[in-house]
């Protein structure tokens, strides 16, 4: 009898990611000597999603020339954390994850609780996966997850891009990784006890304290409940088609970039104003960005301030942005600065 179709799932979808991980690892690393096996951690809360991940990896990983590992991030927000850590890197060593790690970071305040402890956490994971070698690192956010990311970009206004929600693949090279993200939550929970696999239920994934819980405990239940089901695959396949749109607009803007800068890399207003108004706004983003303003905490309604600097100059002052910078009109130009 073969596995459970919850656990039969879930690590088909690791196994695809899996094979990518080595094609791409293959044509960047052939020629090393010794052994060139890739690493790849696992990001593992202890939660349902990442302790099935988690098993998924340990299990595909041992048909394939790879490496497996892990990492739990005890954010310190709740008592016991330290020691429920202990306890995930535990789980994956059992699982015969290696190496496996156990960090504790420390959660600033920038952008309110739920951006600062995700900055926090996504250091750590390029941290560790820098400490290792680590080729890629596998994330367990679902369908839902995807669908919950999409609402909370529409509410923030914050344009296409936050519509196109989780990209399969992100960061630097193509660092982390998403198998989960075409499938639903209570698929990956029914692998987690098909498996008799112990979970750990965060509290504050029930706390209306935070905008996502309450988003998945009381919004989205209330859109299914006025618009029928499917809402959660409808939002997945919108993330896909804002992705694809979202896609060809950067790689315009990145293109259109160089034409509006003068002979000392300085923006012109003139130059900037003759671009359509969703080009230039991603060359303004991609600016401010450059200057130091985390994407994380840079919202529609900055990219907006800035852009009236070019379309309703009234000799209004500098506008102040995340991350101590500055944006300004001088003689013509557009400066963008960290103060």
């Amino acid at each position: 009898m073969g596995p459970h179709p919850a656990v039969a799932a879930i690590r088909l979808a690791v196994r695809r990611v899996l094979h990518d991980v080595l094609t791409d690892h293959s044509a960047q690393h052939s020629d090393e000597p010794g052994d060139s096996r890739p690493l790849v951690l696992v990001a593992c809360s202890g939660g349902a999603d990442s302790m099935a991940l988690a098993s998924a990896l340990a299990f595909e990983a041992r048909k394939l020339p790879l490496r497996a590992g892990g990492i739990t991030v005890d954010h310190g927000l709740q008592h016991g954390s330290g020691q429920r850590a202990r306890d995930v890197a535990d789980r994956m060593t059992a699982l015969g994850l290696d190496p496996v790690d156990a960090v504790t970071v420390t959660v600033g305040r920038d952008g309110g609780p739920e951006a600062a402890a995700r900055d926090a956490r996504y250091a750590a994971l390029d941290a560790a996966a820098e400490r290792h070698g680590a080729t890629a690192v596998l994330l367990g956010h679902t369908r839902d997850d995807q669908a919950e990311t999409v609402l909370l970009g529409l509410a923030r206004g914050s344009g296409i891009r936050s519509l196109s929600g989780m990209a399969a693949v992100s960061g630097t090279a193509g660092r982390y990784r998403r198998p989960f993200l075409e499938l639903d939550r209570q698929t990956v929970r029914k692998a987690c006890i098909a498996q008799e696999l112990a979970v750990w239920d965060d509290p504050h994934n029930a706390d209306p304290a935070y905008t996502r819980s309450r988003l998945r405990h009381e919004g989205l239940p209330a859109l299914e409940k006025a618009l029928g089901k499917g809402v959660v695959e409808a939002l997945a396949r919108t993330a896909q088609l804002s992705r694809d749109d979202a896609d060809a607009l950067d790689s315009w803007a990145a293109d259109a970039e160089a034409s509006v800068r003068d002979e000392t890399g300085r923006l012109e207003c003139a130059k900037l104003f003759g671009l359509p108004p969703a080009v230039r706004r991603r060359v303004l983003r991609r600016a401010v960005i450059a200057s130091g303003a985390p994407a994380g905490s840079l919202f529609a309604r900055h990219i907006e301030e800035v852009d009236r600097l070019i379309t309703g100059w009234r000799g209004q002052g500098a506008i102040n942005l995340p991350g101590r910078v500055e944006a300004l009109r001088q003689g013509g130009r557009l400066v963008i600065r960290q103060g």
